[in-house]
């Protein structure tokens, strides 16, 4: 059933692929539509997280952000299924660096680094900067169920010269690379819920108590890797701007959790500018610090 579902699917996906933006966007529109009047696609979910994380607002404005939000989150979905024939020239284009000189620099210290981003604006197209960079960049992602889609998501995306690596292969990935002295860019996008037999810290995030992802900063401290934290920007509609800041040098020195903290206050600052461009259908606040027997990192 996977692969038949895969030789369904891979034409369209493929013929959208190749259609001009301004077709892509009408496609967007469109599902736009019925992924949010029709299936209403998470919208409880999406509620709920508007509520408990952006109070201040009235309900009028919470709805206006609801509806932005599904509206970039169906632009993204088409501009993923774009990256499978968009040229090297035309994501320069859309997804461009303000200060790539500052990971550069970074390059030069000769020490691997350990790249954090969040859900946010387009975190598909961040993959465009291993045109830049010298070492070799690693995606870390959750492997999708049917092989045949995971298979294409990473052949899209090595031909950005991203290796994409799961969350299981990542430990003994980045050791392999220690002990051969290869020089590594890992992207980790470590602003959504962990497992909750991983919940090490809690911490606010949003205002709201939450276990938060510790895993970039106990690689970062445990490989001693540079960190730095990537602020996407949404300038218009296909058009993203993204900025390099300057996190921690020497991790082994930071104070546990410090990093992790640190990491949230950053996605904090760009969903308070504008919420509607942050993953709000995934469930961030589903756990209850109450039901948890806290385990010792």
């Amino acid at each position: 059933m996977q692969f038949i579902a895969f030789i369904l699917l891979y034409p369209l996906l493929r013929f959208i692929s190749i259609l001009p933006f301004r077709l892509l966007y009408l496609i967007s529109d469109g599902i736009y539509l019925i992924v949010y009047y029709l299936i209403g696609y998470r919208k409880k979910t999406v509620r709920h997280n508007l509520s408990i994380a952006l109070p201040h607002l009235s309900d009028g404005e919470r709805l206006a952000i609801e509806k932005k939000s599904y509206r970039h989150l169906c632009d993204m979905f088409l501009e993923m299924i774009k990256t499978m024939s968009i040229s090297k020239k035309e994501i320069e284009k859309r997804f461009t660096f303000t200060n790539l000189d500052v990971y550069l620099n970074y390059e030069k210290k000769q020490k691997s680094i350990a790249l954090l981003c969040a859900h946010y604006a387009s975190y598909e197209w961040v993959i465009s900067m291993n045109h830049y960079t010298q070492f070799e960049g690693f995606a870390i992602y959750k492997k999708i169920n049917n092989k045949y889609f995971d298979k294409l998501v990473r052949d899209i995306r090595s031909r950005f010269k991203a290796t994409l690596i799961t969350t299981r292969e990542t430990i003994p990935t980045i050791e392999k690379n220690e002990r051969n002295k290869h020089l590594g860019l890992y992207g980790f996008a470590s602003d959504q819920s962990p497992q909750a037999s991983k919940a090490y810290h809690w911490g606010p995030f949003m205002g709201i108590e939450t276990p938060i992802h510790t895993g970039a900063e106990m690689l970062a401290k445990r490989f001693d890797m540079n960190v730095l934290f990537l602020r996407v920007k949404k300038v218009k509609r296909g058009y993203y701007e993204a900025t390099f800041e300057e996190m921690f040098e020497n991790p082994k020195e930071v104070p546990n959790y410090q990093i992790s903290d640190d990491f949230l206050r950053r996605v904090e600052k760009q969903i308070y500018e504008a919420p509607e461009y942050y993953l709000w259908t995934h469930k961030r606040w589903k756990h209850k610090k109450s039901s948890f027997n806290f385990r010792k990192a």
